[in-house]
């Protein structure tokens, strides 16, 4: 209870814009209307998590007010978080997406719960807001193991689910395979947590990645911080991150921005403009990472694209004065979460090693091919803490 209780009073600090908390929360999102599909074509995938589902639902369905159900979006989230690492590790296949199938549904049970109903929109703001930011596992973190470095990681939700409901993301595979793992030897050791974000605009909107990781960048607690993404044929190293959105694509409630390659769009932080340059640099060891030996290249990808032109930068400077489309990492989210990522570096930890990797790209989920990935993230985070 006294967990819980802590718990309660940090989650009361994260901040939350008025325009979130006013919306609308009773009304299923597309991406939980997508659960009925999901279930008929991939039933042994969605029903991994059935336990922590059912019990969620029994339990908040009980409570008797606002506090009880705080209490128990709390608890169930991070038990949520651990219980698909579990499993992901007990079924060794490499598979992302029962976790990302079992949110939906117990944010489709907190939705239908009459409790939950009754409450004031900001109050269901709130809740859905903690149950997303647990179940993504931002209380599971703990660098305990007294490694030389802490590394810090993102993976992604699967996307585009409306082409394959099948979809798996590699990135989300890495994030479950690599949490709380040790690598290293006396001479050189690394000790990794990882974080799961969802391919939503309103998300990053509101500040979910500034929420997750500027007390980590800002407060000194890790070594290292990696966001990984689904990306092309290979791996990329991602040089220079841009300010804008341009891609045409939705993200998975189906929203697009209205940006394109003529009209790229600054993104928002809290009801105000995301503040910063125009590009950034990465600062991870991307020589020591393209020496490992496997299945991909591993490419320092600098190619970018501005209102003039579209080129490889050899630096920052010859970006001076441009206007950004797409950086290395392109004009969607994977770019915007390492162009996020990076600018608090440079506003908090100017020497922190911060950067992206895109992984090769899966058409549907193919266990072999995540693995193959995971393996070869793995090699290249052992080269990076070498000395």
């Amino acid at each position: 209870m006294k967990a819980l209780i802590s718990l309660l009073a940090v989650v009361s600090l994260l901040p939350m814009s008025s325009a979130y908390a006013q919306r609308d929360f009773t009304e299923l999102t597309v991406e939980e209307l997508r659960l009925d599909k999901a279930t008929q074509v991939l039933p042994q995938v969605t029903s991994r998590l059935d336990q922590q589902v059912v019990e969620f639902a029994r339990q908040i369905h009980r409570a008797r007010n606002y506090t009880a159900l705080t209490q128990l979006v709390l608890l169930h989230s991070r038990k949520l978080w651990r219980a698909a690492e579990l499993s992901f590790e007990e079924q060794q296949d490499f598979d992302d997406r029962p976790l990302y199938w079992a949110r939906l549904k117990m944010t489709k049970a907190l939705r239908e719960t009459p409790l939950f109903q009754e409450l004031l929109a900001v109050q269901q703001g709130k809740l859905l807001w903690k149950f997303e930011l647990y179940s993504r596992g931002l209380a599971d973190i703990k660098f305990n193991k007294g490694a030389a470095t802490r590394i810090l990681i993102t993976g992604f939700d699967p996307f585009f689910l409306d082409k394959n409901i099948a979809q798996s993301n590699p990135s989300g595979a890495a994030a479950l395979a690599l949490d709380d793992l040790f690598l290293g030897n006396e001479e050189y050791s690394a000790e990794i947590e990882t974080l799961m974000i969802p391919v939503r605009f309103a998300d990053f909107d509101q500040g979910m990645i500034e929420t997750m990781l500027k007390p980590y960048i800002q407060g000194h607690k890790v070594d290292m911080v990696i966001t990984i993404s689904m990306g092309r044929s290979d791996f990329d190293l991602e040089r220079f991150p841009a300010l804008r959105r341009s891609a045409k694509a939705p993200d998975n409630l189906n929203v697009y921005t209205g940006a394109d390659s003529h009209n790229p769009l600054v993104p928002l932080l809290r009801g105000e403009k995301l503040t910063g340059p125009e590009f950034v640099e990465f600062s991870l060891p991307a020589d020591k990472m393209r020496q490992v030996d496997g299945d991909y290249r591993v490419n320092d990808n600098r190619q970018v694209t501005t209102l003039t032109k579209t080129f490889a930068p050899k630096s920052l400077k010859e970006l001076a004065g441009e206007i950004s489309v797409r950086g290395s990492g392109g004009g969607y989210l994977s770019n915007e979460i390492s162009y996020r990522s990076i600018l608090l570096r440079n506003q908090y930890a100017p020497v922190l090693p911060v950067g992206h990797i895109h992984t090769p790209r899966i058409n549907t989920y193919q266990a072999q091919t995540n693995e193959k990935i995971v393996r070869q993230i793995k090699a290249m985070l052992l080269q990076a803490i070498k000395n």
